[in-house]
């Protein structure tokens, strides 16, 4: 059997090597060396209760089958035992889906010592983030439960998974959208890069408005991008006249002050808006979405003092 690679992240940095049982001496029937995983009884293997995906897809598991029966199991199943003879599934459940609708009577499985439902939870969350197969809501999801479940930072979420911090803010935001949106989003019929292009926008009627017209009109992303533009502008025009501004901004400030806006946003991950209160003065506004991101816009801006 091939060695493990594909626990990258995940399940390896967050168990270590004590944490894996040894094996037991008997070997998978076909499967090579074995030295890091036992063979378990499919009967004795309980659902995992924290499963956090709900849709098994039929053609993914008929092509899992048909991979098996060719090659047998690269990645073994991993399993926490919870009493005599009895396990409870971590990580694999469409593998040991594969491995019943095939008629095995046993699987390969890393035994892990998982003590805290925390812990397993945690690990469940993991290992599915890191599957390409998750849309962008799943995806977004996980990372909440992760924080609000596991008591995790962003930064912690991201080291878990082997994302950039600000991947996850930004998947974590799409949770913002409307139901309906979020829903579209879920189903493919709405792609990310027009979910993000609507969070520029203020409100969610304008949000709302727009994705029907997206629907509606089958709207790329750029045409997209571009109407959320000309929104922002015609709002920025209609406040600016409803407040007589007495003066306006040159325009090469308007580019210099576009381009800080956008390195700030890229810097701290989340919506910077700049406005001005008089000719020289003005005020910041950093948009934040949970306490933890609160906390972790306050270590971007303050770094290392101590002050």
């Amino acid at each position: 059997m091939k060695s493990n690679t594909r626990l990258g992240r995940g399940l390896g940095a967050l168990l270590k090597n004590e944490n894996v049982i040894q094996p037991r001496t008997e070997k998978p029937s076909g499967s090579g060396d074995t030295d890091s995983v036992s063979e378990i009884h499919l009967r004795s293997i309980r659902p995992n209760k924290f499963q956090p995906r709900r849709e098994f897809a039929r053609g993914p598991l008929d092509e899992l089958k048909g991979s098996i029966r060719e090659n047998g199991l690269v990645q073994p199943i991993s399993v926490r035992k919870v009493e005599d003879g009895e396990y409870e599934l971590v990580s694999g459940e469409r593998r040991l889906r594969a491995f019943s609708e095939l008629g095995y009577e046993k699987i390969p499985a890393y035994v892990l010592n998982v003590s805290s439902d925390t812990k397993m939870l945690e690990l469940a969350l993991t290992e599915n983030l890191q599957r390409e197969d998750l849309n962008a809501m799943e995806i977004a999801a996980g990372y909440q439960r992760l924080i609000d479940e596991c008591n995790l930072t962003q930064e912690q979420v991201a080291e878990r998974v082997g994302k950039n911090r600000t991947t996850v803010a930004n998947f974590l935001r799409l949770l913002k959208l409307p139901t309906k949106i979020q829903v579209s989003l879920a189903s493919g019929e709405l792609t990310v890069g027009h979910a993000r292009a609507l969070l520029g926008l203020n409100h969610q009627n304008e949000i709302s408005r727009l994705f029907n017209r997206i629907v509606k009109d089958g709207l790329n992303v750029r045409q997209v991008e571009k109407r959320v533009q000309e929104i922002l502008s015609r709002a920025k025009n209609e406040s600016g006249s409803a407040k007589k501004v007495h003066s306006s901004m040159p325009s090469q400030k308007e580019v210099v002050l576009s381009d800080l806006i956008d390195k700030l946003q890229k810097y701290l991950g989340t919506k910077v808006k700049v406005m001005g209160t008089g000719s020289k003065t003005g005020e910041i506004r950093i948009e934040f979405y949970s306490e933890s991101d609160l906390s972790r816009l306050i270590e971007i801006i303050l770094g290392d003092s101590d002050e």
